[in-house]
């Protein structure tokens, strides 16, 4: 962060409006900075030294914000769509100045964890190819998921489009029987995030996902207490370990 920012676009960031509703607030005398009234919204002021209020209410400043979402079906991975709806407009409007994206994405039908932020350089160390940050999902397949699908996930399995996966782990939490239409459970961590790649690893081995959710990313788990649709900060801890783990896969 700099040293010093601008007061309107301080406060622009902090959500107190736009720079032209700024200098109104200062014009009529609502904003003050270390006690003493502003005349100029373009001063220079230091976010963490100086005590800043509108109106008497003071102003807390944030650079970055963290988001924990879980992603509802029904909803795109994106910040905009003509079409559907997207996980921005699950966001309240509070966050709307923080100009928030979803870090990598999730697929229409696929719900669970969606980190959003304006982090872009957590983002990039999180979806970066060379990172190989590891993703987790909980899935219920048609057919029954055994050992024989757990070793060549192990391998690696050839997609639709020649593409060699890297190894992953595929746990079996229960071993449906097709002949009664039970389905299978499973848990699988991928180190990669080719497009719709979880759905095509079971198409590989010749079963079907018919409910697919990701309940991790990096060391960040889904909050089992968070609703679908819902979505809260993350916690310091959440934050930091997210961070560290962003710092230690650099390439």
């Amino acid at each position: 962060m700099k040293a010093t920012l601008r007061l309107d676009k301080l406060l622009a960031h902090t959500g107190f409006g736009t720079r032209s509703e700024i200098k109104q607030l200062v014009k009529r005398g609502a904003v003050s900075v270390n006690g003493r009234t502003v005349k100029d919204s373009g001063q220079q002021v230091h976010p963490e030294r100086d005590e800043i209020h509108v109106d008497g209410e003071p102003v807390v400043y944030r650079e970055f914000v963290y988001l924990m979402l879980n992603k509802p079906q029904g909803v795109v991975s994106a910040t905009e769509d003509t079409r559907d709806r997207t996980v921005l407009d699950l966001i309240d409007s509070r966050y709307a100045h923080f100009d928030l994206f979803p870090v990598g994405r999730l697929d229409k039908d696929t719900e669970g964890l969606l980190l959003l932020t304006n982090d872009g350089k957590l983002a990039h160390q999180l979806l970066s190819p060379r990172k190989h940050v590891p993703k987790t999902y909980y899935a219920e397949v048609e057919g029954a998921v055994d050992e024989s699908d757990k070793a060549a996930f192990a391998r690696g399995v050839t997609l639709d489009d020649g593409y060699v996966t890297m190894p992953a782990e595929l746990v079996i939490l229960h071993r449906g029987n097709p002949a009664q239409s039970e389905l299978s459970r499973i848990e699988l961590t991928i180190m990669e995030g080719k497009f719709h790649q979880v759905k095509r690893m079971f198409q590989s081995v010749g079963k079907r996902i018919v409910f697919l959710k990701r309940i991790a990313m990096g060391p960040l788990k889904l909050d089992p207490n968070l609703p679908a649709g819902k979505y809260r900060e993350l916690t310091e801890k959440e934050r930091l370990s997210l961070k560290e783990h962003g710092e230690y896969h650099k390439s």
